[in-house]
């Protein structure tokens, strides 16, 4: 079959599957549209659940009669001209391909005019011709786009609609995500004739909240918080309700991104991470939100409907929402705030949550706007007891580096991996008195040969590297490796280690003894870049650690680390040195790689011997191994 370019009609419906879905994803559009034209009034009318009657009028610029036709084509929009204006979108649409689409599965009338003319004029446009006709009308300021019987060329589309009750509740709803994000615009919904629904334009506080009334119900109200926090270019505003204002399904979730409507999943995990120990898991919580950042660190054209989007920095997009909520909802004494996941979508850590906090269920909406800035809010964690902590770490595989192999079904990796395990396997032959020795004996022995490492062979079940040696072939653990590549890094001999500030201080509550100890041992910690504050007799914040320690779960490490140094501060005397400290973290890396390339277990070797150089700890019988190739030579003779 040759290759042949699309008839513009059938390339328009092709476009058409991915835009317009249903009715309410042309209602979308058009208002979407409206909005972009900086319209403050909108009017919607839908006739048979928008598949007889679709119509959108707004008091919007307008579109001159030279362009109307140029609307109707594919690719033509005036919000953006070149790629630098598609990296920096403020505006709702951007594609120019709606209007398009949606006259190639209907029949589309739209009527306009802006302020510099004093006449408007309407083109028609429908599935079965795409050529546009153009005749002048009469119409004030503004444009009305008017979408008669939807995909009534395409009969299986058609066929697919549901109920007429179906398809307007879904134009209600969007009209509901459309009234909450933009007060400041009057909509009025008509279905079959009937006013629907009617949301005035609101200017003030209390008028913002009759219209969050309307859309989302006194209970809300009843129940809900005001969050307006900024930090480093992020900005989150809007209401979330205490856990009473719970609900059983997800229906009052509203989440916006510069304006534009998201359902985005990190978005989503931060919010119910924030609120996982205060609701049961059939309760959701109930949100109206509002995240603004420079439009050059979000990415909105991912997506065929834009419901999605792409942050730059979306682990900083993350933090700032979870722990935004999780203080808001901790300062308004309702919740004990979560403990922090580092891992955006790893399994939660286990929670705990105070008792003593204490909710009265009609208390009123709460400002909980900084005004003094987004250093004020913390986040709060509950210490748990030792055993607890344990518990927990046995419960999730990151807490400790795995040895798991990479399983294979392959007979040719089978044999692969049994050679490999035959020549991690020493000898046994009783001819020579080296095949007798113990390890701690042979790892003596290697120590006083082996000087320097040469060349890297291979990687052995993806945690252990082959390599050369003036001596022969030793296995170096590559888990071991990173804990002394740790150790290097957090080495302050020469300097002290430079403390990098987190993006909000962590709370944690500590003991009396740890409290001391951490005053015997605060000289030590500043010089290797951890620093913390004493906030009262009871806690103390997390301002900075050094680097080696950024990507850490500091909720368990720096707990451990202050129980570690109470354990030595019995006597009031200084009994551990920075070493003894550095060797302890160093042991407590979270480790879960294992599948090590071979180009990355090079680096990691070329990275040690940087930062030990001719000091590697080639006598450390659980970092190298030697390896006795004779007993496969003697099976291969």
């Amino acid at each position: 079959m040759m290759i042949r370019i699309l008839p513009a009609r059938l390339a328009n419906q092709i476009a058409a599957g991915e835009v317009v879905e249903r009715p309410a994803s042309v209602v979308k559009e058009l208002v979407e549209n409206s909005l972009d034209s900086g319209a403050t009034r909108i009017e919607i009318d839908i006739e048979k659940g928008g598949a007889k009657l679709i119509r959108v009028r707004d008091n919007g610029s307008g579109i001159n009669k030279d362009e109307l036709g140029l609307a109707l084509s594919r690719h033509a929009t005036s919000k953006i001209q070149t790629l630098d204006d598609l990296e920096a979108i403020i505006s709702l649409g951007f594609r120019g391909e709606a209007l398009a689409s949606i006259s190639s599965v209907s029949r589309l009338t739209i009527t306009s005019r802006p302020a510099t003319q004093e006449e408007a004029w309407s083109a028609y446009s429908e599935g079965r011709d795409m050529a546009v006709k153009l005749q002048p009308s009469a119409h004030p300021v503004g444009t009305t786009v008017e979408v008669l019987d939807l995909f009534f060329n395409t009969p299986a589309r058609r066929k697919f609609l549901r109920t007429e009750k179906t398809e307007f509740t879904h134009i209600d709803e969007l009209l509901k995500r459309i009234a909450l994000s933009r007060f400041d615009v009057s909509l009025t919904l008509r279905h079959n004739g009937k006013i629907i629904r009617q949301y005035r334009a609101a200017s003030s506080e209390r008028q913002e909240e009759n219209r969050l009334a309307a859309v989302c119900g006194a209970p809300f109200v009843k129940h809900m918080l005001k969050i307006e926090l900024a930090h480093q270019g992020l900005r989150l505003h809007g209401w979330i309700t205490t856990p009473q204002g719970a609900r059983q399904q997800s229906d009052l979730q509203y989440c916006y991104v510069n304006g534009r409507m998201m359902r985005d999943k990190l978005i989503n995990h931060a919010i119910r991470q924030s609120y996982e120990s205060s609701l049961r898991p059939d309760q959701c919580a109930t949100y109206v939100l509002f995240i603004e950042l420079d439009p050059h660190l979000v990415d909105v054209n991912v997506h065929p409907a834009k419901h999605e989007v792409r942050f730059h920095q979306a682990r900083l997009v993350h933090d700032f929402i979870y722990q935004a909520l999780s203080g808001a909802l901790a300062d308004s004494q309702h919740i004990e705030t979560p403990e922090l996941n580092q891992a955006a979508f790893s399994a939660p850590v286990q929670t705990y949550m105070s008792n003593e906090r204490s909710t009265e269920p009609d208390q009123p909406a709460r400002n909980l706007s900084d005004k003094d800035g987004y250093s004020r809010q913390y986040l709060t964690t509950e210490r748990p007891s030792q055993a607890v902590i344990q518990e927990a770490k046995a419960s999730h595989s990151w807490n400790r580096p795995t040895t798991a192999k990479p399983r294979s079904s392959a007979p040719v990796m089978a044999e692969q991996s049994q050679a490999y395990q035959q020549l991690m396997k020493v000898s046994e032959a009783p001819v020579s008195i080296e095949n007798r020795l113990s390890t701690t004996e042979k790892s003596s022995t290697l120590s006083r040969i082996v000087t320097k490492l040469g060349k890297a062979i291979a990687v052995v079940d993806g945690q252990y590297l082959l390599m050369t040696t003036d001596q022969g072939c030793v296995l170096l653990a590559l888990t071991k490796a990173v804990e002394w590549r740790v150790r290097g890094q957090l080495n302050s001999q020469e300097e002290p280690l430079k403390s990098q500030p987190l993006l909000v201080p962590l709370s944690v509550k500590v003991s009396n003894e740890e409290i001391r100890g951490f005053e015997l041992y605060r000289e030590l910690l500043e010089r290797l870049g951890i620093h913390l504050v004493t906030r009262s007799h009871q806690t103390v914040m997390v301002m900075g650690v050094p680097q080696p320690l950024r990507q850490q779960n500091l909720q368990l490490l720096i707990p451990d680390l202050l129980s570690y140094l109470a354990l030595h501060c019995a006597s009031g005397v200084l009994t551990l040195n920075v070493d003894n400290i550095v060797t302890w973290l160093s042991q407590r890396v979270l480790i879960e790689k294992n599948d090590y390339t071979l180009s990355e277990a090079i680096q990691l070797i070329a990275e040690l011997e940087q930062l030990w150089p001719g000091k590697l700890p080639l006598h450390d019988g659980h970092f190298i191994q030697p390896v006795d190739f004779s007993a496969t030579i003697a099976a291969l003779n």
